[in-house]
């Protein structure tokens, strides 16, 4: 019989908790903390938080729990409007950004941990190392066989315009790949949905001359077709993209050349 164990040290205890003192409105954020420095277990520390002295986000309460409180808890963050993707993790059960997830929404104790199926550099900080080099292997910039650029800029009709909408936005911030099952199997050769769709970006784009090229790079079993249509990554994108439907959109164009 096969026996599965989890590696060492992976198993989350106990942690700290840290009561408010005095406050009447409160809420308890259990924060998922490790240390890759003193070979510990990962533990869940329970911080209590005065609701009416803290902004409404999560992660305005995050700021306020290593500014006041717990000066050791490590966790990334930047624009604070939904813009860079720094503050993705998985709240409440979901993957979104703390910056976008009012507190309000959760109800009970809010539970905050690291993307999940990711490396963990340090508490709420996973390692997206991976992320990044299959984002650099789709080439996520224009390329053109024309020797000399035209004057000016590359000109593109409304309707051209039209079809890099819910694509272009998207910040990488890695919530969908990260909750993706095909990616957490097979991460080392399965692109994931972030990285498929900013390939599809440039594939949709008419000023793009290296359709066939991308295409090429992308037929094969492991890269686009590990996808199974779980559409997890379109349920959890906090800018309400469908990178299912791009990822779709590929596979008609392999399909559609081979006619």
């Amino acid at each position: 019989m096969v026996e599965f164990a989890l590696p060492k040290n992976s198993t989350v205890q106990k942690g700290k908790t840290f009561k408010a003192t005095g406050a009447k409105n409160t809420k308890v954020f259990s924060v998922y903390r490790w240390n890759p420095d003193d070979g510990g277990n990962p533990t869940m520390d329970n911080y209590e938080i005065d609701l009416d002295n803290c902004g409404p986000m999560v992660l305005d309460a995050l700021v306020k729990i290593k500014n006041e409180i717990d000066p050791t808890l490590t966790f990334r963050r930047s624009c604070r409007e939904g813009i860079c993707g720094s503050c993705a993790m998985n709240i409440d059960g979901l993957n979104t950004l703390a910056c976008l997830k009012p507190i309000a929404d959760v109800t009970g104790d809010v539970r905050i941990n690291p993307l999940p199926h990711m490396p963990v550099i340090k508490d709420l900080i996973p390692d997206l190392s991976q992320a990044y080099e299959q984002y650099r292997m789709v080439e996520p910039w224009l390329q053109t066989d024309t020797l000399a650029p035209p004057d000016g800029e590359r000109r593109q009709s409304k309707e051209e315009r039209l079809q890099l909408d819910g694509l272009w936005e998207c910040i990488l911030c890695f919530c969908c790949t990260t909750s993706c099952p095909s990616y957490w199997w097979n991460g080392d050769r399965y692109l994931g949905p972030a990285t498929l769709m900013a390939a599809y970006r440039w594939i949709a784009d008419s000023r793009d001359e290296k359709t066939g090229e991308r295409l090429d790079a992308l037929e094969d079993p492991f890269k686009l077709y590990r996808c199974h249509t779980i559409m997890n990554c379109t349920q959890t994108c906090p800018k309400g993209l469908n990178p299912g439907k791009a990822i779709a959109e590929i596979k008609t164009l392999l399909m559609q050349r081979q006619d």
